[in-house]
């Protein structure tokens, strides 16, 4: 089961009328938009300012779970934490709440690259000593 004590980082998002459909819910595909928004925001949490100096990832895995809907003007919030780290991929954990109602659990994997190329490099030893500083919870390593 997911938590929000699982979490520390949080991003809040109104959800906006253009991100519903017919239905008046926010249309599935946009979950996965709200973790690539909340992934750049937990980046930011790290101390890092601007592609320049952010570690360059691919994304090689994305999936959630729906286990309640969003509507129109909701207010939610991403968590995101690091669940896992390889020696050049990474995992990160998410979830969507509505106050305290989980509506989504996410899983992102991504790989790690030489900047501007898609060479698949180490994870960088600061990087990874950030989110260890930064998490609650020690990622697990593979």
């Amino acid at each position: 089961m997911t938590s929000r004590d699982e979490f520390r980082f949080f991003h809040p998002l109104r959800v906006r009328w253009n991100e519903c459909d017919a239905q008046g819910i926010v249309f599935n595909v946009n979950y996965l938009l709200y973790y690539d928004i909340a992934v750049w925001e937990y980046t930011r949490a790290l101390g890092y300012r601007g592609w320049a100096d952010a570690p360059e990832f691919l994304t090689v895995r994305a999936e959630c779970d729906f286990k309640g809907s969003a509507i129109f003007d909701d207010e939610i919030e991403i968590a995101m934490r690091t669940s896992r780290f390889g020696t050049k991929s990474m995992a990160i954990a998410g979830a969507i709440f509505r106050g305290d109602d989980l509506l989504n659990v996410g899983r992102l994997t991504y790989v790690n690259v030489l900047k501007g190329t898609k060479e698949t490099a180490p994870l960088d030893p600061d990087y990874v000593d950030r989110i260890i500083a930064y998490e609650m919870t020690p990622p697990e390593r593979a």
